[in-house]
């Protein structure tokens, strides 16, 4: 029987269904009627809800006049007998047969609770702090380790200069020099005209635009220049270099040069090593050249500075010593790119996920690097006098 109630009730929704539920002798009738879709069970939900028979009342559900029956509505049907079922036995007359593959189809998914996602404390925060500290200073070791390895290796071919193989060094140094330098010109170009407009703006003021042509010459030979190249290279070449070993990684073509005697650091690494050392020096000269073409056209249009006064300023103020000192950090930074580069890829394990992950860590491992190098060349220079 129905708990707390002694008549039978009907809800009706307009344009969509209804719930009549009532008592015969010792069986519950719940009959639903018309369109049983997401509007009905909103409407009828606080209704069926309130439907429950006592312990041991069997029960049935009447879908006889169900017009419409969609996904939502099966498993509010499918709910209802749940609940009545905690009390006895019901049975499920009326249905059409499209109805009855819906809910014999709802009835089939294992619909599991969300699970409950843990609170972080502190604790974890700390931990997960520590564990991340551990594994960078397993992964500053690997990479010490690998830079002892490459130096012998070096080393070695100094010895015997003969085994260095050429074809790939040539082919390398085409791809990460002479493919890179359009999009090196592009953004040396832009990075010029930035810094020009935003510098000579505030200059302006002052009545010292001339002086523009001192920030850009100094800042372009001694920083900017190189720094912007060797970020370019370092996501351009070095994430290429990681790609390109991980895959064969990956289709253990390293473990295949092993088997027939061949080293991989000789094969692969050397190569594009020396090629991004030789190729990062004519690259970072061009981005400089280009920068400071970008510099002169922007001095032009936005302080009228003509590019005959561009150029007499720029020797007067300029002396090739800035140049070294971009030139001396060239050879360092492009064996930090390479290095890194070659590491993450001959630590791809096992799958594509791997491949992106180092190429990742690569690309961010580098750029740090690079910038941690120039902060360290600055300070030598400064001290030095330079």
């Amino acid at each position: 029987m129905l708990k707390s109630r002694s008549r039978p009730t009907i809800v009706p929704v307009a344009g969509t269904g209804t719930i009549d539920s009532r008592r015969e002798g010792d069986q519950l009738i719940v009959t639903l009627a018309g369109r049983w879709d997401v509007p009905t069970v909103i409407a009828l939900e606080p209704a069926v809800r309130t439907i429950q028979a006592d312990r041991g009342t069997s029960a049935t559900i009447d879908m006889a006049g169900v017009t419409l029956l969609d996904t939502v509505g099966a498993i509010a049907v499918s709910r209802l007998r749940d609940d009545l079922a905690k009390s006895g036995d019901v049975e499920l007359t009326g249905v059409r047969p499209a109805h009855a593959a819906l809910l014999e189809q709802i009835e089939s998914i294992d619909a599991q609770p969300l699970p409950v996602q843990p609170k972080v404390t502190i604790i974890d925060l700390i931990a997960d702090l520590g564990a991340a500290t551990v594994r960078l200073g397993y992964e500053a070791r690997e990479l010490v380790g690998f830079f002892g390895e490459l130096a012998v290796v070096f080393g070695r071919l100094l010895i015997h200069p003969g085994r260095l193989r050429l074809t790939s060094i040539t082919r390398h140094m085409q791809d990460v020099g002479i493919d890179a330098m359009p999009i090196v010109g592009l953004l040396a170009f832009l990075v010029g005209v930035v810094l020009t407009f935003i510098s000579g703006d505030q200059l302006q003021r002052f009545g010292a635009s001339i002086f523009i042509v001192n920030l850009i010459g100094i800042g372009v030979l001694r920083e900017l220049g190189i720094l912007i190249t060797a970020i370019i290279v370092a996501g351009r070449s070095g994430s290429a270099f990681t790609a390109e070993i991980g895959t064969m990684k990956i289709n253990q073509e390293i473990d295949a040069m092993r088997t027939i005697g061949l080293d991989p650091m000789e094969i692969l690494v050397i190569p594009r090593t020396v090629a991004l050392m030789v190729m990062l020096i004519p690259l970072g000269f061009f981005a400089d050249i280009v920068m400071i073409g970008g510099g002169a056209l922007m001095a032009n249009l936005s302080l009228g500075i003509s590019f005959p006064q561009f150029i007499n300023q720029f020797q007067s103020a300029i002396s090739i010593q800035h140049l070294w000192v971009g030139f001396i950090k060239t050879p360092f930074f492009a064996f930090v790119i390479a290095m890194v580069g070659c590491f993450h890829g001959l630590k791809v394990a096992g799958s594509a996920e791997s491949v992106g992950q180092q190429t990742t860590q690569s690309v961010v491992q580098s750029i740090f690097l690079v910038i941690t190098l120039d902060a360290i060349f600055a300070v030598i220079f400064s001290q030095i006098g330079w």
